[in-house]
């Protein structure tokens, strides 16, 4: 299944139930600011507008067209399109310069990328996009979660079902905690701190040293 054309045929539906930030994303953000951040795997653009209030310039990037339209919606209804802009883009090779970035989210996208090859590459991009002192939180989704009762992680599929019954296939890499941090630790990323939070993994993460 293509995730881009997965996620373009569920975009609006999709962005109508993530109207909030999560309080983990804005934890992390809490204290923090950049001159130059980013949201990567932006979906509808909400955790790209807490981050438009704690940099100069954000940039979101996301491999759903639909949803960066919906991203550029919110933006221009909630004001901070002055600070943001979308980029179409695949996670596991963004668009964005190296050592530019002061500031990230990667909130339950690397999940996913359909290979640990992929997965790991991406950790690796965001590392080179950060700059000295830069730091990013990045989330998954995890064997931790009540709906899972496996303890090693795993590849599914979990429908996304649209108003009048139909559903959508969606990939996901299911995450053990241990496998998580195993994966930052295998990329360019320095690990902060690594917790579980309602059945996700977090890491918070630091570039590789200059």
């Amino acid at each position: 299944m293509d995730p881009q054309s997965t996620y373009d045929r569920i975009a609006a539906h999709f962005s109508k139930t993530r109207e909030y930030a999560w309080p983990e994303v804005e934890s992390f953000l809490d204290g923090r600011a950049a001159t130059r951040a980013l949201d990567l795997g932006c979906g509808n653009g909400r955790h790209t507008e807490l981050l438009a209030e704690r940099a100069d310039a954000v940039v979101g990037v996301d491999l759903s067209r639909e949803l960066l339209r919906e991203a550029g919606e919110r933006a221009r209804e909630r004001g901070f399109d002055d600070a943001a802009s979308f980029v179409h883009g695949d996670a596991a090779a963004p668009p964005i310069a190296t050592d530019t970035i002061g500031l990230a989210v990667y909130v339950a996208t690397l999940h996913h990328l359909p290979s640990r090859e992929a997965r790991v590459r991406s950790l690796d991009e965001l590392a080179r996009s950060l700059a000295p002192g830069g730091t990013a939180l990045v989330s998954v989704w995890s064997t931790a979660h009540d709906r899972f009762d496996r303890e090693e992680g795993f590849d599914t599929t979990v429908d996304w079902t649209l108003p009048g019954g139909e559903t959508v296939p969606r990939y996901y890499h299911i995450y053990s905690p241990e496998e998580f941090e195993s994966d930052i630790a295998d990329s360019a990323l320095e690990p902060v701190e690594t917790t579980v939070s309602s059945g996700n993994c977090y890491a918070v993460v630091a570039g590789p040293d200059p």
